[in-house]
């Protein structure tokens, strides 16, 4: 069945996509919401995306507005979304994430069209007007979330594909005065973002800490950042600690904005598979990145010139919390620091 069976795409005027789950899943969908405004010009295209992850949508080009909703919110406050989503009156709803939240905003708001992914059950089968089969070997994510849109008859073109992340001025400025005060020049230094919310995805310090050794030696200016959480900026701190020489650092100190708009200044960065290498990606900086239990074809850099850095583990991906559950992942562990400088000075130099 095609969109055309049961909608004139002309008579869609309001379409929400709901997305709730992590920020790097989150800015992976960012092209849905450009390829929609392509083929709906006129429509107005809504998101709903957790509290903490409004940064990665937020002053999207193709968003009319943002829904947000806190993973432990009250009852009044999940009253009060709903009554806000249901006065909007969508037409469409694409959802892209096999949840039963999607499954009741389904039968709640009542679009003529509704299209999800595969999942067991039969309230969320019955649900929708339209479901796209489970995420294949072999695909990025970004394509699978695209596949929501060519269910029904919304065919993306490679202008559409790309990931959107809109700083915005305040960031912007912010980053400037960072930069000033630490001395750098934009476009020359090198992010290095060493941390994950996942330690089981994290390269060892030491490692990281020699390549940051090697890459001064050879005179590349560097940038340390990290989120906010004290396991984080602990990680930054032993590196620096390491370290013969005094590096400078923004650990915990940057919002999602200003992280992006930081990025988009590096020459490069070098970090492991989190968020802020999608958001590196998302700005077009080249990137280097360390995969280990995830998969790279899959969740790997997106359209932006990039090294990404893996074992020949027969076992990987296994997508595990590290080895036995050890928070630890062998297959990340043993790349060597060789390889990882070689890739950066590669990539800096086809860049220049």
């Amino acid at each position: 069945m095609s969109i055309s069976d049961t909608l004139d795409p002309n008579r869609i005027r309001r379409v929400l996509v709901t997305k709730l789950r992590h920020h790097g899943d989150v800015l992976l969908a960012s092209p849905v919401l450009a390829a929609l405004k392509r083929h709906l010009p006129d429509a107005e295209i809504d998101a709903l995306v957790y509290q903490d992850t409004r940064d990665m949508l937020s002053e999207h080009p193709a968003l009319s507005q943002l829904h947000l909703v806190t993973k432990r919110g009250s009852l009044l406050t999940e009253w009060r979304l709903l009554q806000s989503l249901r006065s909007r009156r969508y037409d469409l709803l694409v959802h892209l994430t096999s949840s039963a939240r999607g499954a009741w905003l389904a039968r709640v708001l009542r679009p003529t069209v509704s299209v999800a992914p595969i999942h067991p059950g039969k309230l969320y089968r019955n649900s929708f007007t339209h479901l796209y089969p489970a995420q294949p070997r072999g695909r990025h994510l970004v394509e699978y979330n695209l596949d929501a849109l060519r269910r029904i008859g919304f065919w993306p073109e490679d202008a559409d594909k790309k990931l959107v992340l809109v700083a915005g001025a305040d960031a912007e400025r912010s980053v400037d005065q960072h930069l000033r005060d630490l001395g750098l020049e934009s476009g020359k230094f090198i992010l290095i973002h060493p941390a994950s919310r996942w330690q089981f995805k994290c390269w060892p310090e030491e490692k990281m800490a020699e390549l940051a050794t090697r890459l001064a030696e050879r005179g590349h200016p560097l940038l340390f950042t990290s989120g906010p959480d004290a396991e984080e900026t602990g990680m930054i701190q032993r590196i620096l600690e390491r370290l013969p020489f005094p590096a400078p650092s923004l650990a915990g100190r940057l919002t999602l904005k200003e992280l992006a708009a930081l990025t988009a200044r590096a020459r490069l960065f070098i970090g492991m598979d989190s968020a802020p290498m999608h958001i590196a990606a998302a700005v077009g900086t080249p990137v280097v990145a360390l995969f280990g239990p995830s998969g790279e074809i899959i969740w790997g850099p997106w359209q932006v010139p990039a090294r990404v850095l893996t074992s020949d583990h027969s076992c990987r991906p296994c997508g595990l919390d590290g080895c036995g559950g050890s928070k630890r992942s062998a297959c990340l562990e043993i790349i060597p620091t060789d390889r990882v400088l070689h890739a950066a000075l590669e990539l800096m130099e086809q860049a220049r």
